[in-house]
């Protein structure tokens, strides 16, 4: 009988030693929470192991996190792929579409959420103000410059081969109407004319060659013989030439002395506000002016925009981990972070395990005192 009470109060003895020391070892992880002194001596296992190897703890969770948990291959594994590509080129395209493309909102409504209103009165303003500025230096580079410094090349080469054909319309001109009645009335006139302003001189002759028609009759073939001679046309082109040779070296706005450019410089402007109709046009939604504009986006724009920035996401994205110092976040998070909170944490997911390596050592410690009752009594 006394060797059974001798094998169950050593088991009793060992499950709770196994027990206790099991279930502090437990609490001397968290506890206590900072070092407790007796005087200046600090007393041993204070804090708890993990209070006390935060610092450590907190580094070596930090490379742990940048080293296998949030590697570079990770992230490419997970969301630098083609379904996640997909998604985002879906996502951007109906926002794209939900916010803006189809949207109601005019131009100027946009502008306007930009900050920009009265954009319309805006831009009529700054044209007509570039309208006076370029009127104000097309007039200073008339007082400076001729002809043949404002002139293209070409168009002077343009001009200088129509001179010939000027001339020669002239002359058929010329010819048709001293040809004509009106042309034959227009000489009788200026003989007569001529005749009167001569006096008895004048009317000596009248009275030789006899009434100024049958004179004009007979000086009007001589015109039109004069104006059909080959020397006629070659001496009035050099004279037409000549003339335009020293009109290109005049200053043009010599040729323009006195000309009022107010009513020009108002039309223009009232032509460009007119053409331009800028209020009108901002009054649309983006749609109008770019009916396909969803398809291009979904098909074309978004899908490109998306592949490059994954492509540069990806490239880029070792080096973006490294500067974000995820290791120093989490080992300054870890630092900030209450011990008393962490232990409940900690306690809250693995309550049942503890409360189960507690009973394990109880039993073990059971076993190890019936163990040592039976040495005992062999041994005794």
């Amino acid at each position: 009988m006394g060797f059974l009470w001798t094998i169950v109060f050593m088991a009793v003895v060992g499950a709770a030693i196994g027990a206790v020391t099991n279930h502090l070892a437990i609490k001397m992880l968290f506890r206590p929470h900072e070092a407790k002194y007796i005087g200046s001596w600090r007393i041993p296992f204070t804090p708890g192991l993990i209070p006390k190897r935060r610092d450590e703890l907190a580094k070596q969770l930090g490379n742990t996190v940048i080293n296998h948990l949030l590697t570079p291959d990770i992230f490419k594994r997970k969301y630098f792929n083609e379904e996640m590509q997909d998604k985002a080129t879906k996502l951007i395209v109906r926002q794209l579409n939900e916010k803006v493309l189809l949207s109601d909102k005019t131009i100027a409504d946009w502008l306007k959420l930009g900050g920009i209103e009265n954009i319309a009165t805006m831009a009529n303003k700054k044209i007509d103000e570039q309208v006076d500025i370029q009127f104000v230096q097309l007039k200073s580079r008339f007082e400076h410059e001729s002809i043949r410094q404002l002139a293209p090349a070409d168009w002077q080469l343009k001009a200088d081969s129509k001179v010939g054909e000027i001339v020669s319309y002239i002359l058929l001109k010329g010819e048709d109407f001293f040809e004509s009645e009106e042309g034959k009335m227009t000489v009788k006139n200026l003989i007569d004319d001529f005749l009167s302003t001569k006096g008895t001189f004048g009317s000596m002759i009248q009275m030789f060659v006899g009434e100024s028609s049958s004179l004009a009759g007979k000086v009007q073939p001589e015109i039109t013989k004069f104006l059909k001679a080959p020397g006629t046309k070659n001496m009035l082109e050099n004279i037409v030439r000549n003339e335009w040779e020293k009109l290109k070296d005049r200053p043009i706005v010599e040729m323009m002395d006195g000309f009022d450019f107010e009513p020009i410089i108002k039309n223009v402007k009232t032509y460009l506000t007119k053409q331009l109709a800028i209020e009108d046009r901002l009054s649309h939604s983006l749609v109008h002016y770019f009916p396909e504009v969803t398809d291009w986006t979904q098909t074309i724009l978004v899908p490109k925009l998306t592949s490059f920035a994954f492509l540069e996401a990806e490239a880029k994205l070792e080096e973006v981990l490294h500067k974000m110092k995820l290791e120093d976040m989490v080992k300054e998070q870890v630092d900030s972070f209450p011990v008393a909170r962490l232990e409940d944490i900690v306690l809250g997911i693995s309550k049942r395990e503890f409360k189960m390596i507690t009973v394990l050592g109880g039993v073990l410690g059971g076993l190890i005192g019936v163990i040592q009752g039976l040495i005992v009594f062999i041994t005794g």
